[in-house]
């Protein structure tokens, strides 16, 4: 078998009304993303998804387009896309950095594997240990009376996790988690995540004051780079401290866990440049001790469908104790797949579909094409 056509088609999907996100990052209110449609001398089709940002990994979706164009698709097409390894070198020979833009290159060839015998990625990936994924929903950073709406509009759903994000302003974001603390009551888990948006100062002063509201967990509360910072601020945390935007590579990994620098790892195959990576960075975890969970750049369907299948596949992604944010197509419209993944809440289930288990919904594509 053998790649004939890597396409990479840009597309803007709109978040609902209402649910638009707000973060220490900004604001998002739509989701300019790159869909990759790889074609084979087979006749089979593997998808990928790349749910880039410029304020995240430094991808835009024009240069996600040029660089598939003009680096990568020359550099594998003629391969044969079961070749994941080759492909992945290929890649980081042709361009450096790029992890989401890789990602959905790699992303359809696990497709494609899948589809060329019959099973579905999971399986590929040595099998699953769970068919559903708890997953928690997020109440963005608004003041007090649209945090505890959304926190009431998500409990009404019957999830059994909810997500704070705070990072913007300490008094404020101590204000929004006791709120949704309130609504939610005693018993519900909760976390926080800040992305990178508190000194460290700041951070050690938030989550003294929310020793009291029994935190699951602190996301990324510094920004990253400091490992020392995060460590010092794990070992005084009341909450095990969840690394994200600092845990993008294989060597970030080491180097957290060399330093002791968080207890979990927040995973996924976009940031990390596709499951084969994802599935490394798991690796290192599991050595030092670590659990992880599936962390989220608000995916669409075919993104979130390839997260499902590496939480089904690893036990030390554990979702059961650490929620998982398989939760980007709560946030959107349109998903771009004909069938809508099955989310829960409290649970998503895991696609058992050849391949990712998804399907380009062509309309939709095109209704969102750029």
């Amino acid at each position: 078998m053998k790649i004939t056509q890597v396409e990479s088609i840009p597309v803007c999907v709109p978040m609902k009304k209402g649910m638009s996100a707000k973060t220490a990052h900004g604001e998002h209110i739509t989701s300019p993303y790159v869909i990759v449609r790889v074609s084979t001398d087979d006749g089979l089709v593997g998808l990928g998804e790349a749910t880039i940002s410029a304020l995240w990994s430094g991808e835009t979706q024009a240069g996600t387009v040029a660089a598939i164009r003009d680096y990568i698709a020359p550099a594998i097409v003629g391969k044969d896309p079961r070749d994941i390894t080759s492909i992945r070198r290929s890649m980081d020979f042709m361009i450096k950095l790029n992890p989401f833009t890789k990602a959905a290159v790699e992303m359809a060839m696990w497709d494609i594997a899948g589809k060329a015998v019959g099973l579905p990625v999971y399986q590929l990936l040595g099998g699953k240990v769970r068919d559903s994924v708890r997953i928690k929903l997020v109440i963005w950073a608004r003041d007090i009376a649209g945090s505890r709406a959304m926190a009431e509009q998500h409990l009404a759903l019957g999830v059994t996790c909810l997500k704070v994000k705070t990072g913007l302003d300490p008094i404020t974001d101590i204000a929004r988690v006791r709120a949704v603390r309130e609504v939610a009551g005693p018993n519900m888990p909760i976390t926080i995540d800040s992305n990178c948006g508190w000194t460290i100062q700041q951070a050690k002063y938030c989550l003294r004051e929310l020793a009291d509201v029994d935190l699951l967990l602190a996301e990324q509360p510094i920004p990253p780079g400091d490992h020392v910072a995060m460590a010092e601020l794990r070992r005084e945390s009341f909450a095990p401290i969840m690394a994200d935007e600092s845990v993008f590579t294989l060597q970030d990994a080491w180097q957290l866990t060399i330093h002791r620098a968080a207890d979990i790892f927040s995973v996924y195959p976009g940031k990390h440049g596709g499951l084969a990576a994802t599935a490394e960075i798991i690796a290192v975890a599991k050595a030092a001790g670590l659990r992880c969970t599936i962390g989220s750049n608000l995916e669409l369907g075919i993104g979130t469908a390839a997260m499902l299948h590496i939480a089904a596949a690893f036990p030390e992604v554990d979702t059961d104790a650490f929620p998982a944010d398989t939760i980007g197509p709560f946030y959107h419209d349109h998903h771009l797949i004909t069938q809508p993944l099955q989310l829960g809440p409290p649970a998503a289930l895991v696609p058992h579909g050849p391949g990712l288990g998804v399907e380009l919904d062509e309309a939709d594509l095109n209704r969102w094409r750029v």
